[in-house]
C-alpha cells in the first residue's frame, strides 16, 4: 500500500513530484500544482490525502471577444479545454497508477458535466487553492497569479507522497469590486472569500446560471451556460492579457 503524502510545504520538490508535474504539462497542462487536502472530509476527497490540480488558460484573444457577450469562439473553446482536461487528469492518474499509488481522476464523468448541477463535492477550484495555485474571487472564480481568473481546471485525487505547496487561505482581491460593478446577474456580493465560507455567503450561483443561459442564447444561440464577463473585467486577468499581447 503506497503511503500517505506528508506535509511538505515549503520543501524542494522531490523526484515524483517532478515527473508528475513534467508529465501533466507534456500532456497540456499549462499550470499543476500540489496540496494537501487532510483538513477536508474524508467522504469529500474519498479517503486520499491529496489533491493534483491542472489547469488551461484561456487565450487573450478569446478573452477579449466576450466583453459584450459571450461568443461561439468562446463556447468552443469550453468544450476543447473540458475535454483536454478530462484527458490530461484520466493520463496522471494512470501514471501515479501505473508506480503504485491510489488515484482518481475528476473527469466530467465523475464529478458532472455542469449543464445542470450548482456544484460538486470537492470542486477543482479548492484543490487548487490547497495547492497554492490561487484564491477564490468574488465571483467565486480561481484567481491565478499567472493567468487571473481565464483558466479551467481538473483534478486529481492521490495518495502519492508528493511535495504539497502552501495553501492560500485569504483573498488577494482586497478592496476590487470590478467583477461585482460588471456582473449581469448582480449575482457577486462584494464579500471577500475564505476558506470559511460557503459559497452561498458571497456568491449566488443560481442568479448566475438563470442568467449565463440568457446572455448563451443572445450571443451565439445558446446551447452551453456561460457568460464569462467576470472573466474578462478581472484587473488580474488584463494584466495577464496585456503581459502575454
Amino acid at each position: 500500500m503506497a503511503k500517505a503524502s506528508p506535509d511538505m510545504t515549503g520543501a524542494p520538490e522531490n523526484a515524483l513530484s517532478a515527473g508528475l508535474r513534467a508529465s501533466l504539462l507534456g500532456f497540456g497542462a499549462d499550470l499543476v500544482g500540489f496540496g494537501g487536502l487532510g483538513e477536508l472530509p474524508a467522504k469529500v476527497r474519498e479517503g486520499l490525502p491529496a489533491g493534483v490540480v491542472v489547469a488551461v488558460k484561456i487565450p487573450p484573444d478569446i478573452v477579449r471577444g466576450i466583453s459584450e457577450l459571450p461568443t461561439m469562439e468562446y463556447c468552443q473553446f469550453y468544450r476543447r479545454a473540458n475535454a483536454s482536461l478530462d484527458q490530461i487528469v484520466a493520463r496522471g492518474a494512470e501514471y501515479l497508477i501505473g508506480l503504485g499509488f491510489q488515484a482518481v481522476a475528476q473527469t466530467r464523468e465523475k464529478v458532472g458535466f455542469g449543464e445542470k448541477e450548482d456544484r460538486t463535492l470537492l470542486p477543482h477550484k479548492t484543490v487548487a487553492t490547497r495547492a497554492g495555485l490561487g484564491w477564490i474571487g468574488k465571483c467565486a472564480l480561481l484567481v491565478t497569479e499567472e493567468h487571473g481568473s481565464a483558466v479551467r481546471l481538473s483534478s486529481i485525487l492521490t495518495d502519492a507522497p508528493l511535495t504539497l505547496g502552501a495553501p492560500v487561505n485569504v483573498s488577494r482581491c482586497a478592496e476590487c469590486s470590478v467583477c461585482r460593478d460588471a456582473c449581469p446577474a448582480k449575482a457577486v456580493s462584494g464579500k471577500s472569500w475564505s476558506p470559511e465560507l460557503r459559497r452561498e455567503d458571497f456568491f449566488d450561483a443560481t442568479l448566475c446560471r438563470r442568467t449565463a443561459e440568457e446572455r448563451s442564447l443572445l450571443g451565439f444561440g445558446g446551447g452551453d451556460t456561460i457568460c464569462g464577463k467576470c472573466v474578462e473585467v478581472c484587473p488580474r486577468t488584463r494584466r495577464a492579457m496585456k503581459g502575454a499581447a
